[in-house]
């Protein structure tokens, strides 16, 4: 097994050939600097180019021009509709499969995209098919993943805590991540949902399933979770932590506990 690469700690200190790589998608990204470092456009005109559809390249990119505000986040956002968009007109089921597996993980994160806002899948078909998104092996893939599925969890909350709540006893701790990371009350660069803020208990299913889970990226989830909900209902929070305490007290459960409780402590 080869040796993970750590990734430079700025920009300008990334090697021009592992840049180069990147760009070309033969590479992962190795950290949030190199992340931020690659050209999308560059990489959608080599992936195109790879896979003979150069002619979807001028569509998408006329959209990535188009945004007000140009953050990673937008762009690998526009990307995936667009691909999407003209995957859904051309009927290219191959190209997809093959952005679901590609190399690069901004190229999954674009393919997950083409699942999260397809509006011609039903939520438990559309959650069924992120799944393998959340347990990609790329932080940011993990990432881009639940914020895809984000607003149709909004929109069809209890289908979807019921059947997030089932994943919490998944063997793979990335995806029981999952299901605490995408109903989390405010999360982070997303809408808020308001029906958590207002009663968080909603998603009490999902939490005590996970409150003594053994992941540590499990563990830090849910104690945001319960931060999120502590801003609007801290008496809600105080009450589930102090009964958590009492059935479990585990240090998985009061590493939670600590992180839930932070902002009312201060």
């Amino acid at each position: 097994m080869t040796e993970k690469r750590k990734g430079a700690r700025s920009i300008k200190d990334i090697p021009t050939d592992i840049l180069e790589q990147l760009n070309r998608g033969e590479i992962e990204t190795a950290n949030l600097t190199e992340w931020l470092a690659v050209d999308q456009r560059l990489l959608l005109e080599n992936l195109l180019l790879q896979n003979d559809r150069t002619e979807y390249m001028t569509p998408v990119l006329e959209n990535v021009n188009q945004l007000k505000k140009q953050t990673v986040n937008t762009i690998n956002e526009t990307i995936g509709i667009g691909l999407l968009n003209l995957a859904v007109k051309n009927k290219d089921n191959e190209f997809l499969l093959k952005l679901s597996v590609h190399p690069a993980d901004l190229v999954r994160c674009w393919a997950a995209y083409t699942i999260g806002r397809n509006n011609d899948l039903q939520l438990k078909e559309k959650l069924n098919k992120i799944q393998p998104f959340a347990s990609d092996s790329h932080f940011g893939v993990r990432e881009i993943c639940w914020m895809t599925v984000r607003p149709d969890i909004s929109k069809n909350l209890d289908e979807s805590l019921s059947i997030l709540t089932k994943w919490t006893a998944h063997d793979n701790e990335n995806v029981r991540r999952f299901a605490s990371e995408s109903t989390r009350p405010r999360g982070v660069w997303c809408e808020h949902i308001d029906a958590l803020k207002q009663n968080p208990g909603l998603g009490l299913e999902i939490l005590e399933s996970l409150r003594s889970d053994s992941s540590r990226y499990v563990q830090d989830s849910v104690g945001n979770w319960l931060n999120d909900a502590s801003k609007s209902q801290p008496e809600f929070v105080v009450e589930i932590c102090d009964e958590w305490l009492l059935e479990s007290p585990t240090k998985e459960t009061q590493y939670i506990v600590k992180k839930a409780l932070r902002t009312l402590k201060k």
